[in-house]
């Protein structure tokens, strides 16, 4: 009986989990899903809102790599962190010439989303951006 209750109990676990993809372009794992990104839009040009964005990933924690998404012209931007022991995915991306959109998503390592540090990030890159 016992190894029945764990072999269900195992189904459901993978089951359950699985991956999705990030703003960055990329896929990351999941065991949680909803909203865990946060946008803003700024009245800045490209280069001023990803400059913004990786002051603060260097601020606050590692930056993993910065790449130009596939299938993307050069009016996006992605980054990749590690940030409180959470893995962080920022998109920059040019809504029109005076106008960028930033997307912020960050998960544990067990795929659960972090909205308390999204808000957070997405908050020090507009007061960066007054600087």
């Amino acid at each position: 009986m016992k190894k029945i209750l764990f072999a269900v109990l195992a189904a459901t676990v993978v089951v359950a989990t699985g991956c999705v993809k990030t703003v960055a372009d990329t896929s990351a794992f999941a065991t949680t899903w909803g909203k865990d990104t946060v946008a803003g839009r700024y009245q800045r040009s490209l280069d001023q809102v990803y400059q913004a964005s990786l002051t603060v990933v260097q601020v606050n924690g590692v930056l993993i790599k910065e790449y130009i998404p596939h299938d993307n012209t050069n009016a996006v931007r992605a980054i990749e962190s590690k940030i409180n022991q959470r893995n962080v995915y920022i998109s920059v991306e040019s809504v029109d010439p005076k106008t960028t959109q930033v997307s912020v998503q960050a998960r544990t390592k067990w795929g659960t989303r972090d909205l308390d540090l999204v808000h957070e990030l997405e908050k020090q890159i507009a007061l960066q951006l007054v600087r």
